[in-house]
């Protein structure tokens, strides 16, 4: 132990005798330690921590399997067979979250709330930390309405009151009242604030209306292959006895753990992540090679007295390894300091869909990887340093003196080969940035059908009352249609205004619903859902679509072409003939070889309205569901005729946008008092479409290009060291003849052969983890040969130059000053 601290001591004052070289080896480490501790925190957060549920392993994902054998959310009658016909589960709970308008003691506010069965907290595990839970009485139609807060809310628009039973809360068109308070740390389903009793609604008795996401808890024991397989035999039966067969229908059934629900869409992007990051830790740790390298071989005289008064090669051996672990110990603490920083940076920049966002931290599970990796660094590097070392004969360095080097030629061999290895990992992650770089422009190549610029959104719910809703659906949409009607009238005196439409969901929201319309004659309008579902079985009849309700000068507004018809106009008044207007993809997939223009389709499973539709139009197709899907074919219908109670305005204006903002919010306060407006620009709904991928290459393209600059550092140092130790040869072979382009050349050669070897097993190993990246590429292949190309010449030219000063500074060399500094 004595030996140990002598060790520590020692090194630590070799260390402080040499602050430059201390400073070099602490911060490139800290780099690697600091980038690999703020990506693993994500991934050890959002994936490999279990979830914050007691028994989380026995909690589940529910999924319905439609006939393309993707999962599905779950109709309510096959929800409620699921929960009481299986043998797998303790129990079993059904949720579907909005963002709805909240009218509170704050005033309005856009809240997310999700509507959840009894038993929804009870399959969780979860407690209020105030007041109760949900209970019997409350889940069932005609029960008074309880609402269960979130912590987050009950802070900010609640004052943390403790009286909170006396609070009431109006969501959509009921007043609720606060049942209870949950946990801070609880927000599922995400961004969720609010939970009231879903039983308080009738259910819909349709097989085929997907509304709601499902959890269980397994019994003790019970697998989750096993719950599928019990799922899979209800799922049998159901679709044996069903009345409605048709393909929204499902075909079978299945669980899945939850962690994985909600967490597999980006498993392989954060390891991909983390590889990608350990890349650059692994060139960190090289460029320190490199650096203790060069120190022990300056310490080749010290080393060589020290052996020869008796210090084994054990315990010279033990002193190089003390002095790595004291580097990487004080590496690590500034690796954590950087860390922290960095995924401060790393979580601002996340998409906002990430999920466990929340809960990304640094713990302490994420501090032992830390001081895990910290150590195997440090024992590997000391390891490499001191075999190194001590393997030279203490004679000959006593010889060579002032040389000061232990085994020179072997020392710069190893030197050449760590740099190789470091511009291998680094072409690996140049040529990942790369690849996704050459991704994002294809993406951003794509015209998205519908202009991103001067055009800004106002999201609106409205407030219905039961009595209103109590006077019938025809009653309410004519209330709707003339109040957005009248606020889209007033939105247009706006100086700078030029066109103002109402839609159900804006482009690039994954708002709109889609599902099966029937192409019908007016005669063979159904007059009820019963004749409805009879036409339905007629495959014929079938089309798939997309449905956008949105009112006149929508198309206008976004810049959408009109390829041929019209589109709504003064016309198509509420009580008129209701009219469509199809997109190019439906019109050649639907009606390949006529003009539906003048054709009847009948979309009245969408919202309840069987009026008869008139294609009247074509309009351009656009991407609904970001850049890198596929155009859908969409139906448009009249805002104005088919009004929904959750809708967005678009506004086409030059003027600025806060002022834009602040207009459109007096007047929507002015005729919709209780309801909170919430703003977006089309630009901030464009650019977040592209979060994720924006995200992906931000983080890989940083890492690439510091483990270029250390790669590069390491070449230049490499080549800088080998030109100091060779001062004297050089002196010789200019004193001999040879001329300042003979030398730049020999140290060129030497460092560009270094680079080549590095670059050509770059390239092998890109070729091998390129793959890995393939499902987050767009436009290009894993091998796209101007990528590779791209990267490599890159990474030859930076390291030839880094070659080239030093090599440069060879050939002002004074033949007769290099010969007698030896």
């Amino acid at each position: 132990m004595e030996a140990i601290f002598q060790d520590l001591k020692y090194a630590a004052r070799g260390m402080a005798k040499a602050p430059g070289f201390t400073a070099m080896v602490i911060l490139t480490l800290a780099l690697g330690m600091g980038a690999t501790t703020a990506i693993f925190s994500v991934v050890y957060s959002v994936l490999l921590q279990p979830l914050p549920y007691p028994d989380p392993d026995r909690l589940v994902s529910v999924f319905e399997v439609n006939r393309r054998g993707t999962f599905a959310r779950l109709a309510d009658p096959n929800f409620n067979d699921f929960r009481d016909q299986n043998h797998s589960f303790v129990g079993m709970a059904k949720y579907n979250g909005f963002v709805v308008n909240v009218v509170g003691p704050a005033g309005p506010t856009r809240t997310g709330v999700s509507y959840v069965t009894r038993d929804f907290f009870k399959v969780l595990g979860v407690q209020p930390v105030m007041g109760r839970s949900f209970a019997a009485d409350d889940a069932h139609p005609g029960a008074a309405p309880v609402v269960l807060v979130g912590a987050r809310y009950w802070k900010e628009y609640l004052g943390s009151a403790r009286e909170f039973s006396r609070l009431n809360l109006r969501i959509e068109d009921r007043i609720y009242s606060v049942a209870g308070i949950l946990p801070e740390q609880f927000e599922f389903p995400a961004k969720t604030d609010l939970w009231v009793p879903s039983e308080l609604d009738p259910e819909n008795t349709s097989r085929t209306s997907h509304n709601y996401s499902a959890i269980g808890r397994l019994r003790p024991g019970v697998s989750v292959t096993r719950a599928s397989a019990d799922l899979a035999a209800i799922a049998e039966r159901i679709v044996q006895q069903a009345a409605e067969q048709n393909d929204y229908l499902l075909r079978s059934a299945a669980a899945v753990s939850m962690q994985e629900s909600m967490t597999g869409r980006v498993r392989s992007l954060l390891y991909i992540l983390l590889g990608a990051v350990g890349f650059l830790l692994l060139v960190a740790c090289a460029n320190a090679a490199n650096f203790l390298l060069a120190q022990a071989s300056r310490r080749g005289r010290e080393l060589a007295i020290r052996n020869a008064l008796g210090a084994g090669r054990g315990r010279l051996m033990g002193q190089f390894i003390a002095e790595t672990l004291l580097l990487s110990g004080l590496s690590c603490v500034a690796g954590i300091a950087i860390a922290i920083g960095l995924l401060r940076a790393l979580l601002a920049l996340a998409p906002a869909d990430l999920p466990r966002l929340s809960e990304v931290t640094i713990s302490w599970p994420v501090l032992g990887f830390t001081a895990g990796i910290s150590l195997l660094a440090a024992i590997g590097l000391g390891i490499t340093t001191a075999v190194r070392a001590t393997s030279g004969s203490s004679g000959g360095s006593l010889i060579e003196g002032g040389r000061g080097s232990i085994g020179t030629q072997r020392s710069e061999r190893v030197g050449r080969a760590i740099v190789a290895a470091q511009l291998a990992m680094t072409l690996v992650l140049l040529t990942g940035a790369g690849l996704l770089g050459r991704s994002l422009l294809r993406v951003l190549s794509v015209d998205p059908g519908f202009r991103t610029d001067h055009v800004v959104a106002m999201d609106l719910e409205l407030q219905e009352s039961a009595d209103g809703k109590a006077q019938g659906m025809p009653v309410l949409r004519a209330r709707r249609s003339q109040l957005v009607n009248r606020l889209i009238q007033r939105l247009h005196t706006i100086p700078g205004v030029q066109q103002v439409a109402a839609v159900n969901a804006v482009p690039m929201d994954g708002g709109l619903p889609d599902g099966m319309f029937l192409a019908v004659t007016p005669q063979e309008n159904p007059k009820d859902f019963k004749e409805y579902s009879a036409l339905a079985k007629q495959i014929s009849r079938r089309g798939t679509a997309d449905f956008c309700a949105a009112s006149p000068e929508y198309l206008q507004a976004l810049g959408i072409p009109l390829v041929s018809g019209r589109f709504f106009d003064q016309r198509d008044t509420f009580n008129a003939s209701h009219a469509a207007v199809i997109t190019e993809s439906l019109a050649r997939a639907r009606w390949p070889h006529q003009d539906p223009i003048g054709q009847t389709i009948q979309f009245g499973n969408m919202d309840g309205d069987l009026k008869l539709l008139t294609i009247v139009g074509i309009a351009g197709d656009t991407h609904e569901y970001g850049l890198e899907q596929p155009e859908r074919p969409t139906v448009y219908v009249n805002f104005l005729q088919r009004p929904r109670s959750i809708f967005s305005v678009v506004m086409h204006s030059d003027m600025d946008t806060a002022q834009l903002t602040s207009a459109a919010r007096a007047i929507a306060h002015d005729e919709v008092p209780d309801v909170a407006p919430r703003f977006r620009t089309f630009r901030q709904i464009y650019a977040t479409s592209l979060g994720s991928r924006r995200f992906n290459l931000t983080l890989v393209g940083v890492f690439a290009l510091t483990a270029l600059l250390l790669a590069i550092g390491g070449v230049y140092g490499v080549v800088a060291y080998n030109v100091a130790q060779r001062t004297q040869e050089i002196g010789v072979r200019m004193a001999l003849g040879a001329r300042n382009a003979d030398v730049l050349g020999l140290i060129l050669r030497q460092g560009l052969t270094t680079t080549l070897i590095g670059v050509a097993i770059g390239i092998g190993g890109s070729f091998v983890t390129a793959r890995a990246i393939q499902s987050l590429l767009f436009g290009v292949t894993a091998t796209d040969p101007l990528t590779f190309a791209g990267v490599a010449l890159l990474l030859v030219c930076v390291a030839g130059l880094a070659c080239y000063v030093p090599a440069r500074r060879a050939t002002d060399v004074d033949p007769m000053v290099a010969l007698r500094s030896e």
